[in-house]
Order: C-alpha cells, then sequence, then structure tokens
C-alpha cells in the first residue's frame, strides 16, 4: 500500500489536537462533498482521501499506530507481538520458552520478514490482516430502496448493495476487504458504518415515519379531504368533522421499509396541526361573533 501523509491531507500539523482534526476535516469535506461537486473526480478522490485521513487521525489508537508505523500501521499489532516474542525469546539466552505453539524458526522467520532480517528455514507464522473502518454518507431516500453502489477504498473498487431500510450508524462486514495478511494469512475485512442525513421533512423510528401536517381551521370544523405527502407518493386523507390539534392518524405501510424484510413497510402517522386564520376580513368576523353566540346560548 502506498504511502499517504494523512496529515498533509487534512492540512495539519502532526502536534494537531483532535478538536484541530475533527474542524479541519469538517471544513474540507463541506468543500469537497459530492453533493457539493457533482461530476468531479478530483474531488470525489480527494473527498474519499478525507474521510480515510479522519477515520485514522480521528481515532487516538489509530493515529498512535500511524504516527509510529506510518503505511503499515494496519500491522501494528501483529509488528508488537512480533518485537515481544523476539525479546521473549532473548531474554532466556537463547531458549524458546513460548507456549503458543511456534517453534524458535517460527519466530524468527516472522520477525525477519516484518523487519528485514535473514529468516529462517522453518515456516512462517500466519497472521490475519487489519480490519478497515470506513463510513459510507448518505441522504434518507437513498436508502429508500434497496441499490447498488460503488465505492473505493485504499485504491479498491468495490461494488456493494445496500439493503434498503439501513439505518444511521448501522455496520456492515465485508469479508476479505480489509489488509492483507501477513505471510499467506487471511485479509481482513471491512467494516462499513452508515451515515444518514435525514434530507425530508419526516421523522423515522426504525421503519416508522412521523409527520407533522397543517390543517386548516374550516376543514377541521367542517370535516373533508386533505392531500398528503408520504414518502413515495401522495395520498388523500378523510379528515372527520371536529378534528383537534394534535389529533393523530396511522397510515399503515406508508413507513420506511424494513431492513432485510422484502415488501414490508412500517407505518406513516400523521399530527394534524389546526391554523387559526389571522387574516380575517371583517365580514369574517362578524361571522365568527355570530357562531359565538349561538354557541353560548
Amino acid at each position: 500500500m502506498a504511502y499517504i501523509d494523512y496529515y498533509k491531507v487534512l492540512g495539519i500539523d502532526k502536534t494537531a489536537t483532535e478538536a484541530e482534526i475533527k474542524k479541519a476535516y469538517r471544513k474540507l469535506a463541506r468543500k469537497y462533498h459530492p453533493d457539493v461537486n457533482p461530476g468531479d473526480t478530483e474531488a470525489e478522490e480527494k473527498f474519499k482521501q478525507l474521510n480515510e485521513a479522519n477515520e485514522v487521525l480521528g481515532n487516538p489508537e489509530n493515529r498512535k499506530k500511524y504516527d509510529k508505523y506510518g503505511k503499515d500501521w494496519q500491522h501494528a499489532d501483529a509488528y508488537e507481538n512480533a518485537e515481544r516474542q523476539q525479546r521473549a525469546y532473548s531474554n532466556q539466552g537463547g531458549r524458546s520458552q513460548y507456549s503458543g505453539g511456534y517453534s524458535q524458526n517460527d519466530f524468527s522467520d516472522f520477525f525477519g520478514s516484518m523487519f528485514g532480517g535473514s529468516g529462517g528455514a522453518g515456516n512462517r507464522s500466519q497472521f490475519r490482516g487489519q480490519d478497515f473502518n470506513a463510513t459510507l454518507q448518505l441522504n434518507l431516500d437513498e436508502v429508500y430502496k434497496t441499490e447498488k453502489r460503488t465505492i473505493t477504498i485504499n485504491g479498491k473498487n468495490i461494488r456493494l448493495t445496500i439493503p434498503a431500510g439501513v439505518e444511521n450508524g448501522q455496520i456492515i462486514k465485508i469479508k476479505g476487504y480489509g489488509g492483507e495478511g501477513i505471510n499467506g494469512g487471511p485479509k481482513g475485512d471491512l467494516l462499513l458504518q452508515f451515515s444518514i442525513a435525514n434530507n425530508s421533512d419526516f421523522k423515522r423510528d426504525k421503519a416508522n415515519l412521523y409527520k407533522t401536517v397543517d390543517l386548516d381551521l374550516y376543514t377541521a370544523i367542517l370535516g373533508g379531504e386533505l392531500i398528503v405527502e408520504t414518502f413515495d407518493g401522495k395520498v388523500k386523507l378523510k379528515v372527520a368533522a371536529g378534528t383537534q390539534s394534535g389529533a393523530q392518524v396511522k397510515l399503515k405501510g406508508k413507513g420506511f421499509p424494513v431492513y432485510k424484510k422484502e415488501n414490508q413497510y412500517g407505518d406513516l402517522f400523521i399530527t394534524y396541526a389546526v391554523k387559526v386564520p389571522t387574516d380575517l376580513s371583517e365580514r369574517e368576523k362578524e361571522l365568527f361573533e355570530e357562531l359565538s353566540k349561538i354557541h353560548s346560548s
């Protein structure tokens, strides 16, 4: 893997604080976001690098490994384990006291392969590759239907299917798309977290949706019909006479898709907000006064 200077990507010094890293990332992410730069491949690539830099430098443990091992930071645990094993072996005067099932040649081969030594004749120890973490930013309307998308992680294009109904903060594991294994060991996995922005006027709670709809006073009193926007189109509602502000109706099956449950949807809850008119004509005021007298008599 080629070395990428993540400090340079974010335009910060190596002494930057966590707050400075977060501030730099947010500023640049807004500037290079694909929604702001549609069709700009350079901006898209820059945005991907920014996300990688934030995943590394924004995590104190990852940053510590990156500062010490550079491009090989994903293998930091394996390196340090090998160092500990080598030191333990040396402290025993050349006599291996390790009981984990590895031989002296295993230690020598692995340590040599990690740090440029000559290596021994035995079989090399295998280590699983590091798991990668990435964040995929989507809008709510982009997860209403199952869709396929190609993402690029560390220069590799990954074609994946995003199931309808995936939730904000949810993490899925893509097996085998992490770091390379050591000495022929298996690759790590990619842990992909979804960051879903609600770009709608609906409130989402799992598969249920909630929306407040204005209702004019006359329809609230006399009843009637109302056209309401759902997530996938308009519907006509019958409003009962005497509907109170705050009254709620449920539209069954008009909510959000249930994750990995084909053709299953939550419900949409509509809350009415009755609006009192403020621009009454003199005649309208007179009529309301008459109604008030009739009602109180």
